[in-house]
């Protein structure tokens, strides 16, 4: 399973989506969009979207913090 949460410091959906990986014992790359340029441009190439966080999970691209499709995504 590969997961990456886009995310920035100062986003609270960004942090909700951590602990809710965190939670449940999934493994996770964050990238802080916010100090990486590079990384900010490949999540606008994946999802074409500015607004964090954005979670690739196995190529299944997930704006915001979607709990069901997250799950979906998952297998949970």
């Amino acid at each position: 399973m590969n997961v990456i949460v886009y995310s920035t410091t100062s986003c609270p959906y960004c942090n909700m989506a951590k602990d809710y990986f965190k939670a449940n014992n999934v493994e996770y790359t964050d990238y802080n969009v916010g100090e990486d340029q590079a990384k900010g441009q490949e999540m606008v190439q994946k999802s074409g979207q500015m607004g964090v966080p954005v979670i690739d999970i196995n190529g299944s691209i997930i704006i915001g913090f979607d709990k069901e499709r997250i799950n979906a995504a998952l297998g949970l």
